[in-house]
């Protein structure tokens, strides 16, 4: 039994969840989201809370249990309050400013690196240093943010790039010269 699948699914107020067939739709004050489900798990809703269940006791019906149930209750809670990422700029003249909805990086680079968010995603500047992506799709905030990271990734030696806030980066220790 998955311990992670048995657990139900609060459904707040202002949400709304659509069960046709294996599509489940979920629309709530941020946005809406929409997924099919795999044929071994069923979505059962009690009043206000969802269960996930499988269908039958095979292991691949045991596998997908808790992963849907998580998928699900990520739908939720996006449509209901949201996601966000921090990422921080380390180095010197490093920064971030928004035009627009458009997010400008200035890395380091001959040119400014332009990023416009997708549908449903977007970017705040509290400071030039500091970004903060929001969106409603859990997926999507992780996928932006993973790609502003990669624009330049922080560098093990002086621990200068773009990282997650809170991110521990493995330092190295440089070349010591001769004796």
């Amino acid at each position: 039994m998955s311990r992670i699948g048995k657990r139900p699914i609060a459904v707040p107020a202002g949400v709304e969840v659509d069960i046709d067939g294996l599509t489940v739709r979920v629309q709530g004050p941020k946005g809406r989201l929409e997924r099919t489900l795999r044929p071994e798990v069923r979505l059962v809703r009690e009043e206000n809370t969802l269960r996930v269940e499988p269908v039958n006791e095979s292991r691949m019906a045991r596998q997908q249990w808790g992963l849907w149930r998580t998928l699900v209750a990520n739908m939720v809670e996006g449509v209901s309050t949201g996601y966000q990422k921090q990422l921080e700029l380390t180095g010197v003249g490093y920064r971030a400013s928004k035009q627009g909805r458009t997010l400008t990086l200035t890395v380091g680079f001959s040119h400014p690196v332009n990023i416009d968010p997708p549908e449903g995603i977007e970017f705040e500047v509290p400071n030039a240093t500091n970004i903060i992506v929001r969106g409603y799709d859990k997926e999507k905030v992780g996928q932006v943010a993973a790609q502003i990271r990669s624009v330049r990734p922080p560098e093990p030696y002086k621990g200068k790039g773009i990282h997650y806030l809170g991110e521990r980066i493995r330092r190295k220790v440089g070349k010591t010269g001769k004796r």
